[in-house]
Formats: C-alpha cells, structure tokens, sequence
C-alpha cells in the first residue's frame, strides 16, 4: 500500500529568457487531498499572488519538496549535442526522485512506498517513463505513473506545478533586478521579452540569460547579423 505521493512538475520549458524549473512535493495521500481543499490545482490557473500564498501551504504540509533549477547554458549544451529537451528534463526529474526518496529512505528503517506521478512532457508516455527509469538510482519501493495533464487530476503535482512557477518567478525576479523590467517573463508570446531580446541579445549574449538554441534567438540574433553584412 502506497504511504506517500510524490508530484513531480516544470515551469518554464518555453521561454526564450531565464531557466526551466522542476520541483517535487512529497507528501501523505490525507494531506494531498487537504491541499486540494485549499485550491491548490495547475499554476497556470492561479495568480501569482495566490500562488505565494500556496506555496507556503504546500511547504507546511509536505513531507519534503525539492527543487531544480536548469538554466539556458545547461539547456543550450544539451541541445548541441542533439539531444532533447524532454531527455534533459528526464535527467532532472530522477535527480528530484533520488534526492527524496535518499533523504526519505535515511529517516525511516524501513522503506515507505511512494507512488510517483508525473505530468509528461513527452506524447510518448511509455518510451519517456521508460527513459526516466533508466536514470533513477534507487527504484524497489517507487511506484512511477507519467501522465498527461497530471497537474490537473493530481494535487501533489498541482502542489509541484505551483512550487515550479514560484521559483521560475523569483528566478526572473534575480533577472529584473539586474536588467530591469523590460526583460519581461521571458516568454516568447510576450512582446516585451522579445524587444528586449531584440535591443540586448548582443550586449548580453555572454551573460548566460537567453536560450541561444531557441528559434527565436536563432532568427533575430540572425536578422541582426545580416543587417551587419549588408
């Protein structure tokens, strides 16, 4: 019988500005179901003032939570050596697994059960769960579900959905503090990151802030090179 949950989600896979966050929120299935009674459900669904609220809820209750941080180089390396975003955050998902599940197994003498669930990015769910396995150290008492949408219909990935998006905006807040609010979300859908990659992707390029295998660095880095040539 399964003793404990462990929800596993990112924030940040697409912008073109700043890192991918993953966390993990290891918890008791009674708790989880007291979380979900507070609202705690997809980050996306909820502001950002909500979001501080309940993370603080989330860290009150979980058993332990863990967090990784993936910046733009770490991302940009992994794609020049032709491999996938998905497989990059594989890697870090079992880093999350390990370090739970190490810190867990040296607190109890014996080993708890912990069903493990998380949102998939990935539309190859079994071909991503597999690839994963591969990467986790320790796997006798974890019970691993990937889904899609597992945000949605789990609160202990709901609970990492909102962890995730906390640190990505206070990653982003580091970066405005730094280069001032133009920087924006960083999103490729926000006109104001755009611009501002567009006026700085060359004073900054070395600052390790942008995604440079992004198409949209790709394509203004480009269009400001022939500028030059022209």
């Amino acid at each position: 019988m399964t003793d404990l949950i462990l929800g596993i989600d990112d924030a940040g896979r697409g912008p073109v500005i700043g890192p991918m966050i993953l966390a993990g929120c290891l918890i008791e299935k009674s708790k989880a179901r007291e979380l979900s009674k507070l609202g705690v459900k997809d980050s996306k669904q909820l502001t950002q003032k909500r979001r501080e609220f309940l993370e603080g809820e989330i860290k009150e209750s979980a058993e332990d939570i863990e967090v990784s941080v993936c910046s733009p180089k770490e991302i940009d390396s992994w794609n020049d050596k032709g491999l996938k975003l998905n497989e990059l955050e594989a890697e870090h998902c079992a880093k999350i697994i390990d370090k739970l599940n190490s810190r867990l197994l040296e607190k109890n003498k014996t080993k708890k059960k912990v069903k493990v669930i998380l949102d998939c990015p990935s539309v190859s769910l079994v071909k991503w769960r597999d690839f994963l396995m591969t990467k986790i150290k320790e796997l006798s008492n974890l019970d691993i579900s990937c889904e899609h949408k597992a945000d949605v219909n789990h609160p202990a990935v709901a609970a990492a959905s909102v962890l995730a998006k906390c640190q990505r905006e206070r990653e982003m807040g580091k970066l405005r503090k730094k280069y001032g609010d133009k920087i924006g979300s960083g999103y490729t859908s926000d006109t104001l990151s755009v611009e501002f990659l567009k006026k700085n992707h060359h004073k900054f390029k070395d600052d390790g802030i942008f995604r440079k295998s992004w198409e949209t660095w790709k394509r203004i880095a480009g269009q400001e090179g022939q500028r030059k040539l022209v």
